[in-house]
């Protein structure tokens, strides 16, 4: 930054605050998901951030935001049951399943319709999928795409993972790129679209890459909750964080768990509590005194809290 004169003057600091909640953000394609998380960060003027599932540059869609106390539970977002909108292009496959990988491969497309529906359901259920090399697991400390980079491929084992549902939603054979697949998808944690894409396309025997991928939620959390960044810019402070959704936005799949003054005392010191059956089985819940999050528990019949999570509490006047 320079004035005037052209001399640099001392770069503005910006007063960040504590604040607690989450923003359900609607990534658009280009950023990483850190890139969007650190931009939503400075809108707000917040301390402490994290995000709940990386999105590649290339996909958009939810990307679960999480500010000060509600950090501690987006481990849980990780977990999560995840759904997508994906298209696949058929007939041509790249190195790293998307396309923004080489090309590997070409092939015609002989399938109809009907096959390649067929084809994409046969996939609904457990399957096992070798992770693509571009992806972030690591091997021996480093991530396998450093080794992809770097022209290395690696023998990887197959993974379980599991398609809860898959719906094709079109087939468009317009393009002279080949035909582009569409279908929504809903899958467990550390399954991957673009593997999943690659192996539509060996078993039609054509290839397949991943071309465009739109994440609708993550969990209980849907996109039609969303806020996009170009939505946020324009606001005022106080009218961005009004936007923010109460931390236990990210809990309301666990049952519930009221304490009274004494016993939510104990909770918040750590201390397990033997308490009437919250649940009728073992369970995660989420803990309140007079309608205020406390935090997370491990309830085990028939009647034992175990603290799991604790928030720290406003201070009182």
């Amino acid at each position: 930054m320079t004035d005037h004169k052209g001399a640099r003057t001392p770069r503005e600091r910006v007063q960040r605050d504590r604040i607690d909640g989450v923003l359900l953000l609607d990534k658009p394609v280009g950023p990483t998901s850190n890139d969007a998380l650190q931009r939503a960060r400075r809108l707000l003027a917040a301390e402490k951030a994290g995000h709940g599932g990386t999105l590649d540059p290339m996909a958009s869609g939810l990307l679960p935001l999480a500010f000060g106390e509600a950090t501690k539970f987006l481990h849980d977002l990780l977990d999560a049951d995840k759904s997508y909108e994906a298209s696949i292009r058929l007939g041509v496959a790249t190195d790293s399943g998307d396309a923004e990988g080489v090309v590997v491969s070409r092939a015609p497309v002989n399938a109809d319709d009907a096959q390649i529906r067929a084809t994409a359901a046969a996939f609904i259920g457990r399957i096992e999928q070798v992770p693509p090399m571009h992806s972030a697991l690591k091997r021996d400390g480093k991530p396998l795409y450093e080794y992809a980079r770097a022209g290395v491929t690696l023998a990887l084992e197959a993974r379980p993972a599991t398609v809860h549902a898959l719906k094709v939603l079109g087939i468009d054979r317009a393009s002279p790129d080949g035909p582009v697949l569409r279908m929504a998808v809903t899958v467990s944690k550390g399954t991957y679209i673009r593997a999943l894409a690659r192996d539509i396309g060996e078993r039609l025997g054509c290839g397949a890459h991943l071309v465009a991928l739109r994440r609708t939620a993550v969990g209980v959390l849907g996109i039609d909750d969303a806020t996009a960044l170009e939505g946020l810019e324009p606001l005022e402070l106080a009218a961005r964080r009004a936007l923010l959704s109460p931390v236990d936005a990210l809990l309301s799949s666990l049952p519930r768990v009221e304490l009274d003054g004494t016993a939510a005392t104990r909770f918040l010191h750590g201390q397990r509590l033997a308490l009437p059956c919250p649940t009728p089985q073992a369970s995660r819940v989420r803990v309140y005194r007079a309608g205020q999050l406390l935090g997370v528990a491990d309830f085990t019949p028939p009647g034992l809290l175990a603290p799991l999570r604790v928030l720290a509490q406003p201070q009182q006047d």
